[in-house]
């Protein structure tokens, strides 16, 4: 799996300390599922926010976007 625990430190559910965490192989931090939600949707309100754009230049240039 080549996966390594190492030390971390930050804030969890209010606490500020060293924690242990896994990392891969190349040295990324695994996140734990409450960050992998929040990265999601920060991703998805990026998405709107671009296709709200797009939108809006396409009313711009005359044409009605379906949406």
């Amino acid at each position: 799996m080549n996966l390594f625990l190492g030390l971390w430190q930050g804030t969890r559910e209010n606490r500020t300390g060293y924690w242990l965490r896994w990392w891969d192989e190349n040295g990324e931090l695994l996140l734990w599922g409450l960050e992998l939600t929040a990265r999601e949707r920060q991703r998805a309100e990026e998405e709107r926010q671009r296709a709200e754009r797009l939108a809006q230049q396409l009313r711009a240039a005359g044409i009605e976007p379906e949406l």
